[in-house]
């Protein structure tokens, strides 16, 4: 019975570490297009820069 629950927890584990890995890279990608996006439309990337900043500028902590 415990040496099936050890093995479960490793799977889980490995699971845990396969999830981050998928993260990051999606991560990764997303800032990657991110980026290609902006280089491809700078005009749109610099409103949506200007927008963000106005949003941080009216933020209250």
């Amino acid at each position: 019975m415990s040496d099936r629950k050890s093995r479960e927890d490793c799977d889980q584990q490995e699971t845990e570490a396969q999830r981050r890995r998928r993260r990051a890279q999606f991560l990764r990608d997303l800032a990657e297009a991110r980026e290609l996006r902006d280089r491809v439309q700078p005009r749109r990337a610099k409103a949506a820069r200007l927008r963000h900043h106005m949003r941080m500028r009216t933020f209250r902590w």
